[in-house]
């Protein structure tokens, strides 16, 4: 993980940051967390003492295990009906109801 440039020149350190996850979402504090671990240790030893942080922060903001997750059931729900455990209406989980949200 990389977080400063190979090149410093003025025209990096002013587009540097230019995505960040500090204005909304629900991983800013995981972030800071991240940022504030590899401030105290600097990068290169800071990779290997925040690594727990590094990779949670990582999944919050891609969503990797998540989308794994979905498919997989997905997968799952086209098997069982292939394999004529599921009817064609109830192939897919129910709508949940509208004022659940």
């Amino acid at each position: 993980m990389s977080l400063s440039p190979w090149l410093r020149s003025p025209f990096t350190d002013l587009t540097g940051c230019l995505m960040n996850h500090q204005w909304h979402g629900p991983c800013r504090d995981m972030e800071m967390k991240m940022i504030d671990c590899l401030e105290a240790y600097g990068l290169d030893r800071g990779a290997q003492k925040c690594d727990a942080l590094i990779k949670d922060f990582q999944e919050c903001a891609g969503r990797d295990k998540q989308s794994r997750r979905t498919l997989a059931m997905r997968w799952e729900r086209q098997r069982q009906y292939y394999a004529g455990e599921r009817s064609k209406e109830e192939r897919y989980a129910p709508a949940p109801t509208p004022d659940s949200f």
